[in-house]
């Protein structure tokens, strides 16, 4: 019997005598099965799903054809109600754990307004197979656990305005005879095809992941795509020419058009070009936006740090109710993005800081009053804790896509009593996966 689910995807249940861990991929909790062990360690096992025997209540039809297949999406034939509860108990369970925190403060997450069609980019490899004795341009996710590419001509948790889009420039590439990479050789041009939507906007931008640009007839088939899908807004070049799984070169050339769309967040307009950071799940992210700003209620005379602060996704927002907002942010490109962007919605209470977010929080030469950090998903590095420890913030926001790092970071920011978790709240950015979204606040506590 499968019991829960790991934070990895897995169903999780138990075996021998010793009641071991097992990890079975593909399963839902409630279902029984068997299973083959395929890797037995000393506190764990894996195994693979060799029979249905009994299924779960909460196992439903995945809306995807290939969903057994393709590694996008783990948890598409669990029910989407115990989807946020798996996730609501990850979040719980990795504080207690890992945090060390007894009875952790955390809220009922915020679960999508729809578990389907959110997302708002998609990059997908390219590759080339033989079908039906001709070779054909594919395009989709890698099958789980290895690199062999799961065709897609459709994808159910991208925005639908991307589905058309999918097939009709895989067939265009196919038919200009543009060579499709080879990861094995290295040969090949075409890598990655790269798409955004603006949720509001509904502006497309289109990218094409290359190794060179020598692509025969590239500005006027990039003309052809804006002519025959009036959302595209622009074409872009990125030229990536290393031996390397990272998908974005430094280089991107806009072809056509604009190098970025237009996306309206929190009532603010942001140009988000083809490598921005922005978070995939646009409705979502304003949510917990909204409940970062109701937590603070500021007044208007609140200087706040915006630690990896990207292209101010959450600093200009904040700037609206704080008197200053200063962001920090290592990448230059963002932090040029982010002066744009500033500049775009007239918001002159903001001021943007480029280099490590360690060094740059050492010089800083007042104390803010609130301080917030959305670090990757490795979380802060033991530098920036020590120096969010030392700069003494009234207040701190922890933003995090990653449970485990968060708990860890959160765990030595309080253990030494300089600050309370007071709140979490967990929210869903990523349905149908495993992954899952938090904010935590924290108070610095007064001396004894």
């Amino acid at each position: 019997m499968i019991a829960n689910l790991s934070p990895t995807g897995d169903g999780v249940g138990r075996w021998g005598e010793d009641q071991r861990v097992v990890f079975v991929p593909d399963t839902v909790p409630g279902d029984r099965i068997s299973a083959r062990l395929v890797r037995v360690k000393p506190k764990y096992a894996n195994a693979q799903l060799q029979e249905l025997l009994e299924p779960s209540t909460y196992r439903i039809r995945p809306h995807c054809i290939v969903a057994d297949k393709c590694g996008g999406c783990q948890w598409q034939p669990v029910d989407y109600t115990y989807q946020i509860s798996a996730k609501q108990d990850q979040v719980v369970q990795a504080l207690g754990r890992i945090g060390k925190f007894q009875d952790p403060p955390v809220d009922e997450i915020l679960a999508a307004p729809s578990p389907l069609g959110y997302r708002n980019k998609v990059t997908y490899p390219l590759t080339n197979r033989r079908s039906h004795g001709e070779k054909k341009v594919q395009a989709g996710y890698y099958r789980k656990g290895s690199h062999r590419l799961v065709n897609l001509n459709q994808c159910p948790v991208q925005d639908p305005h991307l589905d058309p889009l999918l097939a009709a420039i895989k067939q265009d590439i196919q038919d200009l005879e543009w060579p499709v990479y080879n990861e094995k050789t290295h040969e090949g041009i075409i890598r990655h095809l790269s798409m955004r939507v603006g949720r509001r906007t509904e502006e497309i931008l289109i990218t094409l992941v290359v190794c060179n640009d020598d692509i025969p007839v590239l500005g006027a088939q990039a003309a052809a795509w804006m002519r025959d899908h009036p959302g595209i807004v622009g074409v872009c070049l990125n030229i990536n020419s290393e031996r390397t799984n990272r998908i974005f070169g430094k280089r991107t050339d806009c072809i056509v058009g604009r190098p970025y769309l237009v996306e309206e967040f929190a009532g603010l307009q942001f140009h988000i070009r083809a490598n921005t950071f922005f978070q995939i799940h646009t409705e979502q992210a304003e949510a917990l936006l909204e409940v970062i700003l109701a937590e603070l209620n500021l007044q208007g005379h609140e200087t706040v740090l915006d630690a990896y602060c990207g292209i101010g996704t959450l600093s200009l927002p904040i700037a609206r109710h704080a008197a200053q907002v200063v962001g920090l942010e290592v990448q230059e490109e963002a932090v040029k993005s982010a002066i744009a962007n500033a500049a775009l919605n007239n918001i002159t209470n903001v001021t943007f800081q480029t280099g490590k977010v360690e060094r740059l929080l050492s010089v800083q030469d007042d104390t803010p009053d609130i301080v917030l950090v959305d670090p990757p998903r490795k979380g802060c590095s033991e530098a920036v804790v020590e120096q969010l420890l030392e700069l003494k913030a009234p207040r701190l926001v922890y933003m995090s896509c990653n449970p485990a790092t968060l708990a860890r970071d959160l765990k030595f920011l309080c253990q030494g009593g300089d600050y309370q978790l007071t709140r979490v709240q967990p929210a869903d950015f990523f349905p149908q996966t495993a992954h899952v979204e938090c904010v935590a606040f924290l108070e610095r506590q007064s001396p004894t």
